[in-house]
This record gives structure tokens, C-alpha cells and sequence, in this order.
């Protein structure tokens, strides 16, 4: 396999890129300066030494400290959790700047094939609310998109939490739909999101 097939199949495997779009990218970069690639690969090599995983909310963070910014925030508010699938969808929910609660990033959703949770941060997660509930938490808010993967993803992680949600007094609520189904988070406008949290149950 020469360079340029292999870069290809590497784009390939970025979520939603198909072969012809892989194709698009090294085409670009064919074309693009010698300094336009040297930065590319400059920024690809740094992400090991420059970005973190925050050790609380899960997510990736290119601060020195072993916790990011949002949760070394004491004006968040502590009564509120969202878990979120991802890191883009948490991204998209500060953006609209309706939410000023903590987060959890769960890693993805649950596959409808399987149904299983291997690969997910259930544990993490399970390990992570009692020490938001002795610092406050009142309400767990599973944001997760509008499709069958991400209320299949609802309904588990609430049979997950119903006995700790009991022993620490915690309401457990989705989105609502404010978010059409078929949406993913991460492409919704900010009014849509502050809708889909308004209306959560």
C-alpha cells in the first residue's frame, strides 16, 4: 500500500468519512504547502503530551492540571449533572449557554446489536455521583441524542442509577423533545438545546 491509499484508509476510519471523502482529504493535502502538512502532523504528534482526560467529567482537555477547566469551576452549579455521550456533544451544550451545571462524558452509546455497555464509563460514572451528592447534586440529566442508540442509552443507564438515585435522592431525567428525533446534540442550535432542557423529564 503506497502513502497515498494509506492515508486514505486512515481517513476512512474517522466517523462518518466514506472513501470518497477520505479521498478529498489527501487530495488537500497534496496540494497544500509543505509547511500547511508540517503543521498538521505537528498538531497530530502533540495531542499525547498536550491533551488530557480530565479525571472527574471524562472529558479531553489541553489544560496542565489533571482536571479541566468546567469542573474546577466553583461558580457551576453542583446540583445539576449532565451526561453527555461525547465530547462534542458536551461542547455543544456550553455553546448555547443555557447550562451551567457539571458533566459526564459516558464515551458513546449503547449499540442496538448488543446492547451492552462494554467500552461505556458505566462504572466511572457509578463511582463519580456519590461524591457530586455529598457536594449537592440534586438532578442527573441523561442528554444523549434523539435515536434509538441514545434512548436505548436512557433507559439502561436509568435502571443503572435507580438504586443510587434513591440512596442519595436524586432525580434521574432525559431531554426532552426539543431536539427532533433523529438529532444528534452536537448539530443543534442553541435555542433547540435550551428547549430540549426545559422540557427534560
Amino acid at each position: 500500500m503506497d502513502s497515498i491509499e494509506k492515508l486514505s484508509s486512515i481517513f476512512e476510519k474517522f466517523p462518518g468519512i466514506g472513501p470518497r471523502q477520505a479521498g478529498r482529504f489527501v487530495q488537500f493535502l497534496l496540494r497544500s504547502s509543505q509547511r500547511t502538512r508540517a503543521e498538521l502532523a505537528a498538531a497530530i504528534e502533540s495531542l499525547s503530551a498536550a491533551v488530557h482526560q480530565c479525571l472527574e467529567c471524562m472529558r479531553y482537555h489541553s489544560g496542565k492540571r489533571a482536571i479541566c477547566s468546567i469542573c474546577e469551576n466553583l461558580e457551576r452549579d453542583s446540583t445539576l449533572l449532565a451526561v453527555v455521550a461525547n465530547d462534542t456533544d458536551l461542547l455543544a451544550i456550553e455553546r448555547s449557554g443555557t447550562y451551567r451545571g457539571k458533566y459526564f462524558v459516558f464515551g458513546g452509546t449503547v449499540s442496538l446489536a448488543s446492547e451492552v455497555l462494554s467500552g461505556l464509563r458505566l462504572r466511572e460514572l457509578i463511582a463519580y455521583v456519590p461524591k457530586l451528592a455529598k457536594g449537592g447534586l440534586k438532578e442527573i440529566i441523561l442528554a444523549f441524542p434523539a435515536n434509538p442508540e441514545g434512548d436505548a442509552t436512557s433507559i439502561r443507564l436509568k435502571e443503572e442509577l435507580e438504586s443510587l438515585a434513591k440512596g442519595h435522592s436524586l432525580r434521574v431525567t432525559s431531554l426532552g423533545r426539543g431536539l427532533s428525533t433523529g438529532s444528534e446534540i452536537e448539530y443543534a442550535d442553541p435555542d433547540t438545546i435550551k428547549s430540549a432542557l426545559d422540557s427534560r423529564r
